[in-house]
């Protein structure tokens, strides 16, 4: 039997055909995205586009697929390119290794788009550039300072609550007056910091779960009205 004979079980050979024929561009590849390429990838996207600047950090280790002992130094994009097609081989990987903004040029033109981006401005950019040309995009909230995946919610961006991070996405929208578009968030309240660390704790139950909703979400658009 092949790879993909349990999904076909699910979605028939017409679905599963089309998660073959389908493109998607996931935009972040660290604790969120990370395990949002892995399920496209198992389930048989047959098109991934893969984008980050950044380099795998030990720090990474306790939360993202991509990051092992082994690879530690590597471009994420890279990686996870490497891991795409051990999964499986049929998968064509476009990787760019570049920091997404608004100057950013793409000639690519996926079916959809995941943002598992970090920063505010650029998940702005990159739903302008999703808008403008029409694509499917969801974007994932802030993951980090939060202990409950039950908390976890799909909602139009305009109707998130508590994570800090979609306030600021959701003010920016509005200014630029673009419509809604759907979000994963935690309507959870974030976790105090400890000490004074600049960086927010995460944990891998948490910025996984956001991944593989994000993932579930694109699927499910694609093997739709089959």
């Amino acid at each position: 039997m092949d790879r993909l004979h349990r999904t076909r079980l699910l979605f028939g050979d017409i679905g599963t055909q089309k998660l073959q024929q389908a493109t998607v561009m996931v935009v972040g590849c660290g604790a969120v995205g990370s395990f949002a390429i892995e399920a496209l990838a198992r389930s048989g996207v047959g098109h991934l586009v893969v984008v980050d600047f950044d380099t795998v950090e030990r720090t990474n280790i306790n939360r993202q697929l991509f990051a092992l002992e082994s690879t530690v130094g590597l471009p994420k994009v890279e990686v996870a390119a490497t891991r795409i097609r051990d999964i499986n081989p049929d998968t064509c990987v476009d990787t760019l290794n570049v920091f997404f903004d608004d100057k950013t040029v793409l000639d690519i033109m996926p079916d959809i788009i995941i943002d598992a981006i970090d920063t505010v401005e650029s998940k702005v950019a990159l739903y302008k550039w999703a808008y403008k040309h029409n694509i499917p995009f969801i974007s994932s909230m802030g993951a980090a300072s939060k202990t409950d995946p039950t908390k976890i919610k799909i909602a139009p961006i305009s109707h998130t609550t508590v994570c800090p991070l979609a306030s600021r996405v959701r003010k920016m929208v509005r200014d630029t007056d673009l419509p809604d578009f759907p979000v994963v968030y935690s309507a959870e309240k974030p976790a105090p910091v400890i000490g004074h660390a600049k960086n927010l704790g995460s944990v891998i139950t948490v910025t996984g779960t956001f991944g593989l909703i994000l993932a579930n979400w694109v699927i499910q658009e694609i093997v739709r009205d089959i």
